[in-house]
């Protein structure tokens, strides 16, 4: 039972943090699973994990996403950025073409290619804001970027940020897009995983509300911190960590 429980804070730690940071769940889930194998790890459990992230980052943006009067355009945006992801990842889904890049070479190099794309997209001075700049042609480019992040490794934060620095946002606004962006997205893994789950027989229990719970608290508390961070500081680190976590993956890879 302990050990179950220490399986699911790890994951739940790996998506919480990965999932809203410019950096690669998947190369972080091939590099803890190359040093332990999860037990407790499951279709169930990864929909509930994804679905506490979900209700992070509903709960953290409550204000923009419920004030419908003031918001309206905004979440127009949201749903025209999320477009071309929905559509050519239900396509890759359906047709099965969305695993045939899941090989850690893949991963290795989209973690080094696109953390050295994200540093030269940071080292702009831009300051464009969501309330004045962002427009329907702006997001969905952003958007169109975001279907990079079917590719392993890649980081869908990573890839929509880096969209939106290119495009001239500010680094918290840049920040703030790609949250936003994540709603639709975590909306769409969430129900073609349960579409799944039940096709299949299967059991709630314990170790799905605790995946739920610590998933969504990683999260809810990853973007406060990282909003925060990046509102003094540059995404140097993040880049030199991707560069690192390549690295381990290429060691892995040719050891």
């Amino acid at each position: 039972m302990v050990s179950n429980i220490i399986e699911i804070v790890i994951l739940s730690l790996i998506q919480g943090v990965s999932e809203f940071l410019p950096i690669s769940s998947s190369a972080h889930l091939i590099i803890v699973s190359s040093l332990y194998e999860f037990k407790s790890s499951s279709l169930l459990i990864d929909v509930s994990l994804h679905f506490g992230s979900l209700l992070a980052i509903i709960f953290f943006f409550k204000k923009e996403l419920f004030d419908l009067k003031n918001n309206k355009k905004l979440l127009f945006l949201i749903i025209v950025g999320s477009i071309p992801l929905i559509v050519i990842g239900y396509l890759l889904y359906k047709t099965n073409t969305i695993y045939l890049f899941r090989d850690i070479r893949v991963i290795a190099w989209t973690t080094l290619v696109f953390g050295i794309l994200l540093y030269f997209a940071d080292k702009r001075k831009l300051n464009k804001n969501i309330s004045t700049d962002l427009n329907v042609k702006t997001i969905f480019y952003i958007g169109l970027f975001q279907v990079l992040a079917l590719l392993p490794g890649v980081s869908r934060a990573g890839v929509t940020i880096t969209a939106a620095r290119i495009f001239k946002f500010n680094r918290v606004d840049a920040s703030k897009i790609s949250f936003l962006l994540s709603i639709p997205a975590l909306v769409g893994a969430s129900t073609l995983g349960l579409k799944n789950i039940f096709e299949q027989n299967f059991e709630l229990n314990y170790l799905v509300y605790l995946a739920i719970t610590f998933s969504f608290l990683f999260s809810y508390f990853t973007v406060k911190f990282f909003l925060i961070y990046i509102n003094k500081f540059s995404l140097n680190i993040f880049v030199y960590y991707r560069i690192f976590i390549a690295i381990i993956l290429f060691i892995i890879i040719y050891n």
